[in-house]
């Protein structure tokens, strides 16, 4: 898999994207992450990538031309299945859609930044937009970085154990189980016994049931 970002601001991108999972994931070889400076594809001496919006108001805006020269570039090399705008506006992002992303083979993300970006982008160069959640940001670049984690662990072979993805939150609906590790009493807290037991049908069951609970009672809307 390859992943593109395009970017004001790169360096927000440098740490989430080099360690852990994610880290792993680049090492094996089982995805290329490349991250993209907009700056560089500016055609001015100043490098700008933003300007005053066309009938004024607060803020600044992303212009079409630098964004537009990246994108033409990437797409002379390969296809790609999505062009994705990280917007407030978007589809709120869940583990449904990062399912159907981490079978994609070239995916382009564009993080968005000041005030906005020119609609023509989206107009014309977009094919999705995805959102993190009803609030605002100062830039997408940590959406950008959420996205492409939430994807990257999904790749065959990149977790240890692959099952461990399905049955992490979201994945039926539900959210996961509680878990526990050594030691098995502490401070007088025990760990409950059908964990302890050995016997995996019931241990299967408790996590079943868990989990239903927890979701009825932390987030009801899931169950729906």
């Amino acid at each position: 898999m390859r992943i593109e970002i395009l970017t004001v601001c790169p360096e927000l991108l440098e740490s989430p994207l080099s360690f852990s999972i994610v880290k792993r994931a680049r090492d094996k070889g089982l995805v290329e992450i490349n991250v993209i400076n907009l700056h560089d594809f500016a055609s001015d001496k100043y490098k700008s990538v933003d300007d005053y919006a066309f009938g004024g108001g607060a803020g600044m805006v992303m212009m079409i031309e630098p964004v537009y020269k990246a994108i033409e570039k990437l797409r002379a090399e390969r296809v790609y299945d999505e062009i994705i705008y990280t917007s407030p506006e978007g589809q709120m992002f869940d583990q449904k859609m990062a399912n159907r992303l981490s079978l994609k083979e070239n995916i382009i993300i564009l993080a968005g930044h000041y005030k906005g970006i020119d609609q023509r982008i989206r107009d014309h160069l977009i094919t999705m937009e995805i959102s993190a959640g009803d609030f605002v940001l100062s830039g997408g670049e940590l959406p950008a970085a959420m996205i492409t984690d939430a994807i990257v662990r999904l790749i065959p072979g990149v977790l240890g154990d692959e099952q461990s993805a399905l049955s992490d939150s979201f994945q039926d609906d539900l959210l996961a189980p509680p878990v526990y590790t050594r030691p098995a009493e502490f401070r007088g807290w025990k760990v409950p016994d059908v964990l302890l037991s050995g016997h995996a049908a019931e241990i299967e069951k408790w996590r079943h049931e868990q989990a239903e609970e927890r979701t009825r009672r932390l987030r009801p809307g899931l169950s729906k």
